[in-house]
This record gives structure tokens, C-alpha cells and sequence, in this order.
């Protein structure tokens, strides 16, 4: 069989917006495809699949803007949960 997966993540060494990274990868068969990433705002793609998805999700603006945010509304609520329970 096959396997695809999608891993929301933030990376981060303190609870102040500019020190947190978003990033929202894509992955087929343990192979990530394509990423995006707000510390670039835009899509990269890693395999010829990929570069095509990437190129073709950034042109969509509006859905970058919504990931970029993502940044705000997940990551920093969040992060905020785990400092306070740590």
C-alpha cells in the first residue's frame, strides 16, 4: 500500500511571535513532497511532483495568507498552552 500524511508543526524557542516558525509539510510513502513554510511564505517543493504543487499552490494568495496566519492563531495559542502548563 501507500502511505500520505500531513504534519502541522511550529517550531519555536520562546512564546514571542517572531521567534515561531509554522510549517505545514507533505509526505508520501515516508518522502516529504512539498513544505510551507511562513518563515518564507511560500510553498518549496523536494521532488518534480512536489515543484509543480508548490508552484501551483502559490499562486493561490489567499490560501498562503490563511497558512501564514496559521503562525498567530495556532502556533502561538498553543505554544502559550505549553509554557504555562511546563
Amino acid at each position: 500500500g501507500y502511505l500520505d500524511y500531513y504534519v502541522n508543526r511550529c517550531q519555536f524557542n520562546s512564546t514571542e511571535l517572531k521567534d515561531i516558525e509554522y510549517i505545514y509539510s507533505v509526505y508520501y510513502n515516508k518522502l516529504e513532497i512539498y513544505r510551507f513554510s511562513n518563515s518564507l511564505g511560500k510553498f518549496v517543493g523536494y521532488t518534480e511532483y512536489g515543484v509543480k504543487q508548490a508552484n501551483y499552490f502559490n499562486k493561490d494568495t489567499a490560501y498562503v495568507s490563511s497558512l501564514n496566519a496559521q503562525k498567530e492563531r495556532y502556533c502561538q495559542h498553543n505554544i502559550g498552552i505549553d509554557y504555562s502548563n511546563a
